[in-house]
Order: C-alpha cells, then structure tokens, then sequence
C-alpha cells in the first residue's frame, strides 16, 4: 500500500504544530495544506492557471459527483483527474461518505454499503466499499479515502457506534480490494483511512485504533465540523489525533474557517479542505486579514479600497469594493471570478505564512497575533 511513489517527511516542528512535505505521484504539496474543493472537477469560479497564481498545490474532487458526471470512465479514458482538468497536479478524491450525511433523503444505508437516487435524474445508485475504490482508481488520484459513515449531529450512541463499525469493515474491505488491484496496475496511489466516532471518545478511540491496525499512509479525522460547536471540535479533534502516528499525515475533514485551521494546525493536523472560500464569495463574502467582509452591503457602495487592505493578490491590487459590490449586485459573473479569486489566495496565503512561522518557531506568536488582527474587524 505505501508505494516509492508516496512519501511524507516532516522538515520543521514547533511543539505539536509541523511543517512536511507530501511526495506524491503528480508532485509534492506542502504541509499544512489547505485544499480547494473541486467538487465536479474545477474550483467554482477558478481555473486550473488561477489556482496556480494563487499557490493552490493539491486540490480536491468529489467522487460522487465525478461518479455521476461525467463519469470515472470518461476521466480514466482521458488520462485520469489531474490531465482532464488540466491541473497535471497531485489531487485527492474524498470517497462519498460525506453524501451519506448530508443527503439522507436521497439514500438508505445497510452494514453493505449504500444505495442512493441520483440528485440529476432520480436514477438509483450503489455504493459498497469496493466500488468506491474502484471509481477513485478510476479516477487516478494521488490519495484516495476509504468508504466510511459520518453520521449527523448530534448522533445518539447507537448510531455513532453503527457508524464507527461500518467505517471499520468497509475500511478493511477496501484496503483488500485496493492492495489486489495496486498489486496489478501499481499506480502509486496512496489510500488514507478515516477515523470516525462523533462526539463519544471511546468510540473515538475504538475507531482510531480499528483503522490504525490496518497501516494506512495517511489517516483523516472525519465526522467533524458537522454542527457541533467549535469547542467540541477541538475537544474530540485534541482526543482523536494523540492515536493517530506522527510519521503519518493527518488530515482533519471539511475544516475551512481560518481561526479552525490555526486550532488544527496547533495540535499537529497538515491537511484541510473546504468549500467555504469560493461558496462564501459567490454569495458576496470573503475573508480577509480582518475578518470576513460582506461585501454585498450598501456600506461599500462608494468604498475606494480593495477588499483586504492588507493582500496582494491580483485583485485586491486592482479592483475596489465598490466596484466589486456593483458587479455582484448587477449579477454580473465577474464579481464572482474575482471574489473567489481573492478568498483562495487569502487561504493559501495563510497556509504560506503557518510555514515560515513553523521553520521560524513562532507558530504560536503568529496565531496569536493573527487572530488578534482576524477578530477586531474593520
């Protein structure tokens, strides 16, 4: 399962927090990472050279989506994810089992997988876990993620638990069917487990030491950012990662919010992922060094400045708010392109800036100081 053509090597620490570099089959990406979401194979509003531009290294696809269009067949057929996107970079597929959340009207779940309608057609589907491998290897992906169940919050006890064994066995079931087919066609893959349990720390550490017998190369913290408040993510992510081995990378799920990241990032996370930069700016917000900025409100009708003050991107180099908050009240696409041009690089900066601060050793300095800045607003 670990190929030569996977690696993580850890180059910095300070205390928990650490600086790596993931070796993949399409190239390195830096740690901490914070991947966009190309939910159907692009980073809505965002091209393959704008995630360049913006320092973007690893980007996320969707595999039910991909699954249901075009097709893993079609993007296996044209050289897999990265060169039918035109990204030719590393990429991740999550496996589904976010769908298994947040789509419970459409989908009904037995201990062999998943049976769900189409959110197109109605047309009905199933996924167990060997066919989820299969469509990421399709795919070709660098990482790929074991099937597993995230169940809502809040979960009662016996529902968590359901989760956390049918997370195991299709972990297992996968992890078989994904070393007989690396076995044939070595593809330089890597496939992570993921760690679920809500919020019950036993089940947290039933299921931590269930996927780490398996010797994945990475492992995720799923089952978070779902609803429960910020204290018990951190509470449940500060239990969950002391299981999970440190020559490994580790990867918290769906966590996007700046403040959530610098959190992760303390107790030694290296990847994250979220729609959270481009959603939020096609609906008139972005983040900047001084919180988040609605920039639909009548407020910045006549406002000469760029979005963030602070920023160098293209855009905040260029275009004032004012003129930003036209186009987005006009319906003008535009706006969109540029909003979301500025939140991706408003992450990735962030994440350049958790770097130098990890090699310099004052991780703890800069997270301080930039929520000080993050927090007191305009």
């Amino acid at each position: 399962m670990n190929s030569d053509r996977f690696s993580f090597d850890v180059n910095s620490t300070d205390s928990a927090a650490r600086r790596g570099v993931v070796g993949t089959p399409h190239g390195d990406f830096r740690t901490p990472a914070f991947m966009p979401v190309g939910t159907s194979g692009a980073v809505k509003a965002m091209t393959a050279e704008d995630l360049e531009e913006c320092g973007v290294e690893i980007f996320l696809g969707n595999t039910y989506h991909l699954y249901l269009r075009p097709g893993e067949k079609l993007i296996k057929e044209k050289g897999g994810l990265a060169r039918f996107t035109g990204w030719n970079k590393p990429t991740l597929t999550d496996s589904g089992g976010f769908q298994i959340f947040s789509m419970q009207d459409l989908l009904e779940v037995d201990d062999a997988g998943v049976t769900f309608k189409s959110h197109h057609d109605g047309s009905s589907h199933r996924f167990n876990a060997e066919k989820v491998i299969q469509i990421q290897r399709d795919l070709g992906a660098d990482i790929i993620m074991s099937f597993d169940q995230c169940v809502p919050y809040p979960a009662d006890r016996e529902l968590a638990a359901t989760g956390v064994n049918r997370t195991y066995a299709w972990a297992k079931a996968g992890l078989e069917f994904f070393k007989s087919e690396e076995d044939k066609n070595k593809t330089g893959a890597a496939l992570f487990g993921i760690v679920q349990g809500s919020t019950y720390t036993d089940l947290r550490k039933l299921s931590a030491e269930q996927i780490i017998s398996l010797d994945f190369p990475g492992y995720a913290v799923g089952g978070l950012a779902v609803g429960e408040s910020k204290e018990e993510m951190e509470e449940m992510l500060a239990y969950t990662i002391q299981f999970l081995p440190k020559g490994k990378p580790r990867y918290i799920m769906g966590v996007g919010y700046p403040e959530d990241i610098l959190m992760a990032v303390s107790y030694g996370v290296d990847m994250f992922d979220c729609v959270l930069p481009t959603r939020n700016a096609r609906t008139g917000m972005v983040f900047t060094s001084r919180g988040p900025l609605v920039f639909r409100n009548a407020e910045y009708a006549d406002d000469g400045r760029p979005l963030d003050v602070n920023c160098d991107c293209r855009v905040c180099r260029r275009y004032s708010r004012a003129y930003i908050r036209h186009l987005y009240n006009q319906s003008e696409i535009t706006s969109l392109v540029l909003a979301s041009f500025h939140s991706t690089y408003f992450f990735q900066n962030l994440m350049r800036n958790i770097h130098r601060a990890i090699e310099d050793g004052r991780f703890d300095e800069f997270r301080k100081r930039f929520l000080e800045v993050y927090t007191e607003g305009e």
